[in-house]
């Protein structure tokens, strides 16, 4: 059986234009939300509510103490980091409502790891 070279090109032409025609996309499968692990680390969230008693029982002695009107920072430092406290009246009590972590440098620094660090 002997085909004609038009009848050849045809054919290489419509195998071609088969293999690029558009194919319906199929959804890549999406991935399962990536979860961290339960960390052992505090959060900033462990220091939050808690009294100067309570910090210098975690932390040990503050390196610095300033009072501002009815409000109180405490400074505790570590070989890594340095943390400040700040401690406002609730209640009628000092507890701490905000928390800054920073490098020795002055960078600012993961505040779990640093809590971490100074426990």
């Amino acid at each position: 059986m002997h085909r004609s070279p038009m009848r050849r090109l045809s054919l290489t032409l419509t195998l071609f234009l088969a293999a690029c025609a558009a194919r319906p996309e199929v959804p890549a499968p999406t991935p399962a939300p990536v979860t961290a692990p339960p960390s052992a680390r505090p959060r900033s969230s462990a220091v939050l509510g808690l009294t100067a008693q309570e910090l210098v029982g975690h932390f040990g002695n503050p390196a610095l103490q300033v009072r501002e009107g009815t409000s109180l920072k405490l400074q505790f430092r570590g070989r890594t980091c340095v943390l400040d406290a700040y401690l406002y009246p609730q209640n009628g009590v000092l507890r701490v409502t905000h928390v800054d972590a920073r490098t020795l440098a002055g960078y600012d620094s993961d505040q779990a790891a640093c809590i971490a660090s100074l426990q």
